[in-house]
């Protein structure tokens, strides 16, 4: 037989031991670090996350040219003849003997320019096209296949059609870019207005709001990031073109300096002009990348 035996609730209370506690003030607490240790250490951890890698990116490069250029048999410039090559072009780079002879900074200038010139067209047309097709099933169902078949096509074969309508360099380098720039707008901007919820949409419709309000109140809040990015790689695209263009089409641009150096047999100017092109690039696409930031975080707060 198995007896059951019931204890008090009670009973536990009066066998539990009470331990004594530790008071807060016999438990020693560690000094606070000095302020300017603390400091010191943030520094350290910055300039090795941040600053770090990308001098040491740097380095390497640099030393892997040293060693090509070092062979002798590749003709390439070592990096201490590349420097004293860019403290000469870079002492008056805004010098004027003639049209074809101009200093470094005239030509960037003027690419910058051909490349503002065909973006701003391309972004005039691509924007509003990006979102009436996006908005419109039947337009998108028309214009998918033509942008499907154009868009792969590669910018510098636009470039014989340019010269033939428009009779000249200059405005067949901006039709390129303009042909180059268009795509990744259109295609962002559209894919951006058909990921728009459709609660959003019903909403719209229910309060019978006009195409306007739809526009400023829905779509384009909604659409920024999407057209943002397609802006970005729009004008990452059209600095890569420039270049190319301008090498066949002559005139005045940084493409065109780069194959006259190359005519002159001028290497050391020709590795100058592509630190130039990279890091101009590389400003553009900083630029931009805090233009959509100040956008977003705009929209955010509004």
């Amino acid at each position: 037989m198995v007896s059951a035996v019931f204890h008090s609730p009670l009973e536990g209370l009066a066998s539990t031991k009470t331990e004594p506690t530790t008071t807060a003030a016999a438990v020693p607490r560690p000094a606070p670090a000095p302020v300017a240790q603390v400091k010191r250490g943030r520094d350290l951890r910055f300039l090795w996350t941040n600053v770090l890698p990308p001098v040491l990116g740097l380095v390497f490069l640099i030393a892997v040219w040293a060693v090509v250029a070092g062979t002798g048999a590749s003709g390439i410039p070592t990096p201490l003849e590349t420097w004293k090559q860019a403290i000469e072009v870079f002492s008056d780079p805004f010098y004027q003997v003639g049209p074809n002879d101009q200093g470094v900074g005239w030509n960037v200038l003027m690419s910058l320019q051909r490349v503002a010139i065909g973006f701003g067209l391309a972004a005039a047309v691509g924007i509003p096209a990006g979102f009436a097709i996006g908005r419109f099933e039947f337009l998108s169902r028309m214009f998918n296949p033509l942008i499907s078949l154009l868009r792969p096509v590669s910018p510098l074969a636009w470039l014989p059609i340019g010269l033939l309508v428009f009779k000249g360099a200059n405005p067949a380098a901006i039709w390129t870019i303009f042909i180059c720039s268009i795509w990744p707008m259109i295609i962002n901007t559209a894919v951006g207005v058909q990921r728009v919820p459709q609660d959003y949409m019903n909403v719209a419709r229910v309060l019978n709001l006009s195409e306007w309000k739809i526009f400023t109140k829905i779509l384009f809040p909604a659409v920024l990031p999407y057209l943002l990015t397609g802006v970005r790689l729009a004008v990452g695209t059209a600095w890569l073109v420039i270049v190319a263009a301008e090498m066949l089409t002559g005139g005045v641009g940084i493409g065109f300096w780069i194959w006259d150096e190359w005519n002159n047999l001028n290497v050391a100017s020709i590795i100058i002009a592509i630190f130039v092109i990279g890091i101009v690039g590389l400003v553009l696409e900083f630029g931009l990348i805090k233009l959509a930031t100040l956008f977003t975080f705009e929209e955010v707060k509004s």
